[in-house]
């Protein structure tokens, strides 16, 4: 097959499926269970053979609609950026797949989950192979939407449909900012398509600062950031694939794609707002109970080192570019693991989520604790593992473009040491501290198969070799230290290593009760309120402002609108149309009056007297 007819066939395969499974196979969820996983296989095959088949920037797009002389196109942009990305959704959605035929067996609605898997699939291949920034945003939307779905998989829960459309709203206050990005980048430059615009664009703050606004929504960063943990709520494969390997990723992806639009300004906004959002998250991360909201935290924590290593590389030489899509590489591969590890421990101690209801784990799920521990290893930076390298990679950069980011950085490192490690620790160490936790068990091999293949993507995948042939180009844009850069990197990352890990094994030598709480309960109440402080913030406008300002409108349209221009127009039209019904009286000698009064009028307009 020639490279655009599989393209074509990766992007339309996850949509033959949803469909499939919505119009025939909603009552059969084993049957659409199977369907959604094949085709994710499928995909996968795919995606394999145009990755390493050397295919690149293949001509392929289509006028979707004309209006004058606007189009939009709907193509493919297949550079080592895209095959790098399309590995990622392709390859960690199908493990997901793999993962959730086990998680999902016994519930009564994983037809509409397998399906909402597959339009999300569909929506993010999407992304990944479009050529132009409206191509980008219809799938952008569509990612919206699947997430939306999949967050409300227990719509019976109020918390679960609260979170779903708490991300739907969010995610709109930033694609708004998208959409407007994307109009002003075609009203001054003609096209929005990726490779014109690389090749010759209007300089602008504006632009990139707005389309950053999209990706603020999708990768939850600050002020946007509020959705990401409420999104826990939906199953945890949903946490594993759309909040840390895919969809939040998309936002990291789409900066890299309009790298060429940038200006030092507009990196300089990023690079900030990054740094500020992977310190806030990670103190906020420190204070969680749930196994899965730490998780969450810590997602928001790396996306904001993802978007500050962004920030940080230079127009001219890509080596923010680099980082970024490394490390958003090296993430998707250890997070997925986590979550997907979180959810065997869920499902082993029958749903219990909170950290200090658990314990003892080691014994009782022993392929589980091996997996998580790998990535937990992965995420605090352990030398050799793939989050060793990316991790590191973003250091260096910092320490060679801004001395404060990687002082910032470098903190953050230490707390996600800290409460990582405390989160395993309280997990799987010590004495079982629940009946859930005494009575756990090792999960199936649907689900510990994928928790073994991205535990050695965890150790392997920041290797060089392997990275580079999944990046080509992009590979030799990852910055590298050497000299005595080199050993100060080291020396920094196992000093951040150790002092978070030892901090948190003399915290937590009990773990009965929080004991950061009870010997600092100043620090844990301010961690806290951090942590709520955006939320009540967004309450308090909604509350105070916004519903103030509706009720405002609203009054303005009822006396206003249908009132005094509605109502009163109407009412005055009525009149005249009573008082024109009240001169047709049927009396001949009253219509000769009226002729005669026009005649009169009509000779004093003529002769100028009126």
């Amino acid at each position: 097959m020639l490279p655009v007819q599989i393209a074509t066939l990766i992007l339309l395969l996850p949509l033959a499926s949803a469909v499939m499974i919505a119009l025939s196979l909603r009552q059969q969820g084993a049957l659409a269970s199977w369907v959604s996983t094949a085709t994710a296989a499928v995909v996968t095959i795919l995606s394999l053979t145009l990755i390493f088949s050397g295919a690149r920037d293949f001509p392929a797009s289509w006028e979707w609609l004309r209006f004058g002389t606007f189009t939009v196109s709907l193509g493919f942009k297949f550079d080592d950026l895209a095959a790098l990305m399309l590995f990622v959704v392709s390859f960690v959605g199908f493990l997901i797949h793999v993962f959730s035929l086990g998680y999902m067996h016994d519930d009564a609605a994983r037809a509409r989950f397998f399906g909402g898997l597959s339009i999300f699939m569909f929506s993010m291949l999407g992304i990944v192979l479009a050529d132009n920034l409206f191509m980008i945003f219809i799938f952008w939307e569509l990612v919206g939407f699947s997430s939306w779905l999949l967050i409300n998989h227990y719509h019976e829960k109020q918390s679960a449909a609260d979170a779903s459309k708490k991300a739907f709203i969010v995610n709109r206050v930033g694609d708004f900012g998208f959409l407007l990005g994307i109009v002003m980048c075609y009203w001054s430059n003609g096209t929005v398509n990726l490779t014109e615009l690389a090749d010759h664009h209007v300089f602008s703050t504006a632009i990139p600062l707005l389309l950053f606004c999209g990706a603020m929504g999708k990768s939850a960063q600050m002020p946007l950031q509020v959705w990401l943990p409420d999104a826990m709520e939906g199953p945890t494969p949903v946490s594993a694939l759309i909040h840390a390997a895919t969809m939040v990723a998309a936002g990291i992806f789409m900066l890299c794609r309009i790298e060429s639009l940038m200006v030092p300004q507009a990196l300089t906004v990023i690079m900030w707002i990054g740094t500020i959002t992977a310190v806030y998250a990670a103190l906020c991360a420190i204070v969680q109970r749930d196994i899965k909201k730490v998780l969450a935290y810590s997602t928001l924590s790396q996306l904001g080192y993802m978007v500050a290593a962004f920030g940080l590389g230079s127009i001219t030489n890509g080596h923010g570019v680099g980082a970024a899509m490394f490390h958003l590489t090296t993430h998707a591969f250890f997070k997925a693991l986590l979550f997907l590890g979180s959810g065997s421990v869920i499902l082993g101690c029958h749903h219990e989520q909170d950290i200090f209801k658990m314990g003892g784990l080691a014994k009782k799920m022993p392929l589980t604790f091996v997996t998580f521990t790998l990535g937990v290893l992965a995420i605090i930076g352990m030398p050799g593992l793939a989050g060793f390298f990316s991790k590191d990679a973003i250091l260096y950069l910092a320490m060679e473009e801004n001395t404060a980011v990687f002082a910032v950085l470098a903190f953050t490192a230490v707390l996600t040491s800290f409460y990582m490690v405390r989160m395993w620790k309280l997990v799987f160490l010590g004495a079982s501290r629940s009946d859930s936790a005494g009575h756990a068990h090792e999960s199936g091999l649907s689900m510990t198969v994928p928790l073994v293949i991205l535990a050695a993507l965890s150790v392997a995948g920041g290797y060089s070799g392997v990275f580079g042939k999944l990046a080509g180009s992009v590979a030799e844009l990852v910055p590298e230290a050497h000299g005595p850069a080199h050993v100060t990197i080291l020396l920094v990352s196992l000093a951040v290593m150790f002092v978070g890990a030892g901090s948190a094994f003399f915290f937590y030598k009990s773990a009965a009760t929080d004991s950061l709480e009870e010997k600092s309960r100043a620090a844990f109440g301010a961690l806290t309120w951090l942590k709520e402080s955006f939320d009540r913030l967004y309450d308090y406008y909604v509350a105070k402002v916004q519903q103030r300002f509706a009720m405002l409108l609203n009054f303005l349209e009822q006396i206003f609108l249908a009132g005094l221009i509605v109502r009163g127009l109407g009412g005055f039209v009525g009149l005249v149309g009573y008082g024109a019904r009240a001169l047709f009286t049927g009396s001949l000698h009253t219509y000769v009056y009226w002729f005669l009064l026009g005649t009169v009028l009509l000779w004093a307009f003529a002769t100028g007297f009126l």
